[in-house]
């Protein structure tokens, strides 16, 4: 097969492979080109036109074959590539490309683009240093999350305990009004994400705020808090029906029909027993009084007879008029007797019966409930990633309309939810979407999204608008339209995702923050790891990273760990981090122009103060025993060591509890 190969840059160094430049491998080239590394594409056929332009400028080996090959990833120097990201629209080509992969380099990180959970598992056991993702449902939880339109802005659970990040505006009678600073906010269950007095002020990084200020109405506070979301939120969610609330009266007449169907049940089971133990006893008595007169005959014979009759078959017994003269008239009338009483009773017990098959018949042809009349969530287009999002939705006790525009199909989506199929303008008008609280767009089709989502917000412009798109340009139109509006560009946010595990790295989930994503990511320290030997402050106002979980070898892990905890080889430690947070870890970027600050020490109240100076001192800083003991001894000094700016105002309040005075200088200020 012929190919063709652009060559844009002739060194070489680790290399990220990728095959398959649709949406999302355009995407992955963005999202790693933001680490500086060399980019190596495979594309079986030279599109007509780019969807992001210019993109193969800045790929720096561009090759036009197909991936399966042995030899175009030879030509791709496969043996120098860290990883592979196999990204075509293909399970089956992103598979064999991985076999081929792993019999040239051994050593070469895989994540694949595949929904085969169980296959994908068994290739991690088999080919190691292997991640599977399906990038459309990686941001079905923002999806849900951003339709619910709380304070709930992302979930997740880490070693079976659940967090949540909340958002919220505080409001006067707050009781953290005027009563607490920022710094107070993070305890062992709780960390601050981001503050702002009056609008959204996160753009990329944490700690952009000052610890020292006292919260007031109109803050915007967002936080990462250790809670089960799931029954603290949901049990909120259902106090405020999505439905009208029914009014007593309505509640007692609902409670009447229900014992009413409850008594009528209980009525029908005691008939059942009833005739059942009516033709048991005649079928008793019936055996034994025909072996008596017959007694030459055995009690099957005898129970087979008494079983006609109460069937019904008086006439097969006694159908010959020559062989009634010869049958007493008590055998025969009690033979009348069985057939009547067993026409009646037996009757009833088929009645039952029937009505039983009938109604369990029914029950499996089960109608959807009633679309909903107010505060209810609309979601459109119930594919996958729509079914995923109805799923999690549910878990939120939520008010859910679900519309398929593929009529053909709506009979086989199998949601407990109310549900519309048909033409655009024939549905709408019938969802109530003038009264819905969120609508949340899911199709396939970009321009059905627009369509849908502009009729959307003309007819309800208070509703949570929710959109999916696959293009980036589409995205930032659309945000220019419908400012409002959460624009999830999936391709997008699977990037990052694809993007941050080539590293190596555990993406445990994501979640958006103002219409960024932000990556759950666990790291294990290595030797030659940028993270080894650092303090946690260091990571985080360092690296711009927030930690949320550290854990020590065969230790029990810490949720919102103090900043003094020290980094080795062989811990765990999952941190919030957005692309470029993962960047800086990745080449070991450490913000040192943000530790410029110096502390000057002016005195200590007691012996005992400067002892335990000393030590909180060191354990803060980083720094060794020795030195912060000596700083001690020379009050009033300046501490030799600089610090962050959080990390230095911390040091100062620890300082103040041991009633030593200490205050916090710029590196700027000392030098001038």
């Amino acid at each position: 097969m012929s190919h063709s190969v652009i060559q844009n840059t002739s060194h070489q160094e680790d290399s990220f492979l990728i095959c398959g430049l649709g949406s999302l491998g355009q995407h992955c080239v963005l999202s790693l080109k933001k680490f500086g590394v060399k980019i190596v594409a495979i594309e079986l056929l030279r599109p007509k036109i780019w969807e992001i332009p210019h993109i193969e400028d800045i790929i720096d080996t561009l090759i036009f074959a197909d991936c399966r090959h042995i030899k175009i990833l030879q030509q791709a120097d496969i043996q120098k590539c860290r990883a592979a990201l196999l990204v075509t629209t293909s399970e089956q080509v992103n598979i064999e490309t991985a076999l081929a992969i792993r019999q040239l380099n051994p050593k070469t990180r895989l994540v694949v683009r595949s929904a085969q959970d169980n296959l994908n598992s068994l290739l991690e056991e088999q080919l190691g240093n292997f991640i599977a993702y399906e990038p459309t449902q990686l941001p079905t939880t923002a999806f849900a999350l951003a339709a619910l339109g709380s304070n709930i802005k992302g979930f997740f659970t880490l070693d079976s305990q659940p967090l949540q990040i909340i958002q919220r505006r505080l409001k006067s009678n707050d009781p953290w009004c005027y009563t607490r600073y920022l710094h107070e906010l993070n305890t062992r269950t709780r960390s601050l994400l981001s503050y702002d007095h009056q609008a959204t002020n996160f753009y990329g990084s944490f700690y952009q705020w000052n610890p020292e200020t006292i919260l007031e109405p109109g803050d915007l506070i967002t936080y990462v808090q250790v809670q089960d979301v799931l029954s603290s939120n949901t049990s909120k969610l259902t106090n405020t029906s999505i439905f009208f609330q029914p009014k007593p009266i309505f509640l007692r007449i609902k409670n009447f029909i229900v014992q009413l169907w409850r008594k009528g049940r209980n009525y029908l089971r005691g008939v059942a027993l009833l005739c059942g133990a009516i033709v048991l006893i005649l079928l008793f008595f019936g055996t034994i009084l025909i072996h008596s007169y017959y007694p030459q005959s055995t009690f099957f014979s005898a129970f087979s007879a008494t079983v006609i009759l109460l069937l019904g078959g008086y006439s097969d017994l006694f159908g010959e008029f020559e062989q009634m003269e010869q049958i007493p008239h008590w055998l025969q009338l009690f033979s009348l007797g069985l057939t009547l009483s067993g026409t009646a009773f037996v009757g009833v017990l088929y009645a039952l019966l029937t009505e039983l098959l009938l109604s369990t018949k029914f029950q499996f042809i089960k109608r959807r409930p009633p679309i909903p009349e107010q505060n209810h969530i609309i979601i459109i287009g119930l594919g996958r990633v729509g079914k995923e999002v109805t799923r999690l939705l549910k878990g939120f006790k939520q008010a859910l309309l679900g519309i398929t525009f593929k009529a053909d199909i709506a009979s086989e989506i199998m949601l407990d939810i109310p549900l519309m199929s048909g033409n655009l303008q024939d549905i709408l008008p019938q969802a109530n979407l003038e009264t819905a609280k969120s609508v949340v767009v899911l199709t396939d089709d970009e321009i059905l999204n627009l369509e849908i989502a502009l009729t959307a917000k003309k007819l309800n412009p208070d509703c949570y608008l929710v959109i999916r798109t696959a293009g980036q340009q589409l995205g930032r139109y659309l945000l220019q339209i419908l400012p409002h509006a959460q624009i999830v560009g999936t391709y997008e946010v699977a990037a990052e995702v694809f993007a941050g595990a080539a590293f190596g790295e555990n993406i445990i989930t994501l979640f958006r923050l103002n219409n960024q994503t932000i990556l759950v990511t666990e790291y294990y320290i290595e030797s030659n790891d940028t993270l080894n030997g650092l303090l946690l402050a260091d990571i985080a106002y360092g690296y711009g990273v927030m930690p949320i979980l550290y854990q020590k070898p065969s230790q029990s892990s810490i949720l919102m760990p103090h900043e003094e905890l020290r980094v080795s080889v062989g811990d765990r430690l999952v941190v919030l981090a957005t692309i470029e947070g993962l960047k800086a870890i990745e080449k070991g970027q450490l913000s040192l122009d943000k530790k410029i600050w110096k502390l000057q020490i002016k005195n200590a109240a007691t012996n005992d103060a400067i002892f335990e100076g000393a030590n909180t001192l060191s354990r803060i800083s980083g720094c060794s025993l020795s030195l912060a003991r000596s700083s001690m001894k020379q009050l009033p000094t300046l501490f030799p060591i600089s610090l962050y700016y959080h990390q230095g105002l911390r040091l100062v309040r620890e300082l103040r509890k041991l009633r030593v005075e200490s205050y916090l200088t710029s590196v700027e200020e000392n030098n001038s």
